[in-house]
């Protein structure tokens, strides 16, 4: 009598996973109301491209930050406490952004939403993996489709508003689905993660990360805090120092040498997808122009793409390996991007169409290979590889796009001036910049506005130009993501091949490679 209700007891809660889907929604709907207001934020503030790509960036960074601490504690904490504090922060940042005044109030704005971001991660990666311990990959993928839906249903409605609606209108929609994931979460419980229903000691599971991915995760987290409050260099690897050597004190453990590698890989593929995203929109803004639609619409467009095939990852993973799905999606990732870098008219939605198949199962099939073969590290294997992921793409993935940007047209603007005896680098560039990547000049756009209409055609064609050059230096990224998957797969094949590791409450906690 007692094994049918034991049955439905272990029957995985698709209404709970459905309440993650929601939340994940919820991060990418603040994702792509910014992506689509950062023209008009710069434009109403007076900010330079590469402050632009800061905005962007933070609205990345902090998630690592939020995604790691409650990876720690969320099994002591609980599950529904840390959504509690996410909603918290989903609903004062659109607030404190539909009141900014400027770069500093927009910035910390973005700022409390990303931690809202990581934390809701924290929750749904783990609870979505040990809801399905057997198909960890396939409903990580599909939980994922939450990323690219908000995307879609975020785009749509504030393109539809138009672009001159003004953009408070815009972001206050994230709203909508954090209300929603918080009527469908807070009623439900939580499953208890399999690494402490399997008697995973927690030292084990910090064990499982060691002294190297902690010196990875928290060198990128210092580092940016470094940048943000103005440290130097040596305070920075002083503290990096001190973090990890406290923590290595008491694991005692290097770290799986694998995981690292696959924490590694994470910066690239974050770049590769999250940073090409926060800018795409501006990026193929001329572009998209010239054949008549809106440049917010070709996110919208890639997100549908991936929304769709993430839904349906379980057909590809069966007739493929996670690691072999990854190494095509690289291949096809940079063929993407520098069909987009050099396409022009309506040759830019195919580009686009080539880009999108590439990236659509980059971070969660990531996400899958962790959570199966490093079980014993719980929440926190498989979230500070989604941290890894997020603050490269906030430190250098955003970042770099509108760098390479103010770089490409400072050197143009000085090379058109020499060959045409103008003076247009001195008069609409700005002063040195500072930026983590080094000094740069940017143009000087409250200067060009009073400029004549030729001289701003000129900058103008100036500007567009190093926007394509941008995606084109990008797409190094997934091609040494390629080199490193073809690795993988032939490592794993000298091991006998890849396999999923599973834990179990009644059997003895496995041996991992």
């Amino acid at each position: 009598m007692t094994q049918p209700n034991s049955t439905r007891q272990d029957r995985p809660d698709i209404k709970l996973f459905l309440a993650c889907f929601v939340a994940l929604v919820t991060t990418s709907f603040g994702f792509i109301l910014r992506a689509l207001t950062l023209s008009q934020w710069g434009a109403e503030f007076k900010l330079t491209n590469t402050q632009i790509g800061e905005i962007a960036g933070v609205g990345l960074w902090p998630f690592a930050i939020s995604i790691v601490l409650f990876s720690l504690i969320v099994d002591k904490v609980g599950y529904k406490n840390s959504m509690i504090f996410a909603f918290v922060c989903h609903v004062a940042s659109a607030a404190l952004t539909f009141f900014a005044t400027g770069y500093t109030s927009l910035y910390v704005a973005t700022f409390i939403m990303a931690l809202g971001n990581g934390t809701v991660e924290a929750v749904v990666n783990p609870a979505v993996a040990t809801l399905f311990p057997k198909e960890k990959t396939k409903w990580l993928n599909m939980l994922h489709a939450g990323w690219p839906t908000g995307l879609v249903l975020g785009g749509i409605m504030a393109l539809v508003m138009g672009p001159e609606a003004d953009w408070r209108f815009k972001i206050i929609l994230v709203l909508l689905p954090a209300i929603g994931y918080g009527i469908l979460m807070f009623p439900l419980r939580f499953p208890v993660n399999e690494r402490v229903k399997a008697g995973v000691s927690y030292l084990d599971m910090l064990k499982e990360v060691g002294v190297g991915g902690a010196l990875i995760i928290v060198a990128l987290i210092v580092f940016q805090l470094g940048v943000v409050f103005g440290w130097s260099t040596l305070t920075n690897v002083a503290v990096t120092a001190g973090v990890v050597a406290v923590f290595g004190f008491f694991v005692r453990s290097i770290g799986r040498p694998l995981f690292i590698v696959m924490l590694l890989i994470m910066v690239p593929l974050a770049t590769t997808e999250l940073g090409t995203d926060s800018w795409i929109s501006d990026l193929m803004a001329p572009e998209m122009t010239a054949i008549g639609l809106q440049a917010g619409w070709i996110l919208v467009y890639t997100s549908a793409i991936m929304a769709a095939l993430r839904l349906f990852a379980g057909n590809f993973i069966h007739k493929i390996s996670p690691l072999g799905l990854l190494a095509v999606c690289s291949a096809v990732a940079a063929v993407g991007l520098f069909l987009l870098s050099s396409s022009n008219g309506i040759m830019v939605l195919v580009a686009a169409t080539v880009f999108a198949l590439g990236k659509t199962f980059f971070w969660p099939t990531m996400l899958g290979v962790v959570a199966e073969r490093f079980p014993k590290g719980g929440a926190l294997t498989l979230n500070i590889t989604g941290g890894v992921g997020m603050i490269g793409a906030g430190v250098i993935g955003a970042v770099i796009l509108g760098f390479i940007q103010d770089k490409n047209i400072d050197a143009t603007l000085r090379v058109y001036d020499t060959a045409n005896q103008t003076a247009l680098h001195s008069t609409y560039v700005t002063d040195p910049k500072q930026s983590i990547f080094g000094s740069y000049r940017a143009v000087d756009a409250a200067k060009l506005s009073t400029a004549d209409a030729a001289t701003q055609g000129i900058v103008l064609g100036v500007k567009e130009q190093a926007k394509k050059d941008a995606l084109k230096t990008i797409a190094i990224f997934p091609v040494g993501m390629l080199l490193c998957y073809l690795a993988l797969m032939w490592y794993f094949k000298q091991q006998g091949g890849y396999r999923v590791v599973m834990l179990s409450a009644d059997d003895p906690v496995p041996s991992l490679k």
